[in-house]
């Protein structure tokens, strides 16, 4: 991924709006109806934000960059083909999805996600881990997550 587009920030900075970046979607119970939201451009600059569902097709979001990880770690390193970016989420914040019905995982627990890049280059390019068969609500499609199982 290019680096060439973004900037150190504050955190919270509404950086998927014109920053190259990561993202990750979380969503422990896999009910669709709530997710965190967590972004990282090549400046190490983050954003998380709780995600809400407020229409039968989850059409409509409400969001809440309110809602704070603790001790979220997220290191970027610019490196000549474009940028890497670790991202540390502690299990106790994630407790605090209100109705996430979280429960710290185990060997066979599954969750439900997705990771996406976004490159605002000449052309901007959007890239996904799970493909949707449809974009019709951009990436807040939970229906189409990831499974995402841990292992040993």
């Amino acid at each position: 991924m290019n680096s060439d587009i973004g900037s150190k920030q504050k955190k919270d900075s509404p950086i998927f709006k014109t920053d190259d970046l990561v993202e990750i979607f979380i969503d422990p119970d896999g009910d669709g109806q709530n997710y965190v939201e967590i972004g990282v451009n090549a400046f190490s600059t983050n954003y998380d934000m709780l995600l809400k569902c407020i229409s039968a097709e989850c059409g409509g979001w409400k969001t809440s960059m309110a809602f704070d990880i603790e001790e979220l770690e997220t290191i970027s390193k610019i490196t000549t083909e474009g940028y890497c970016t670790e991202i540390k989420i502690p299990f106790s914040s994630l407790v605090k999805i209100e109705n996430g019905n979280f429960k710290k995982p185990e060997i066979g627990t599954k969750w439900k996600g997705n990771v996406f890049r976004i490159d605002y280059d000449s052309n901007t390019e959007y890239l996904s881990l799970q493909p949707y068969k449809s974009l019709k609500f951009g990436f807040h499609q939970p229906e189409e997550f990831a499974v995402f199982e841990f292992m040993e």
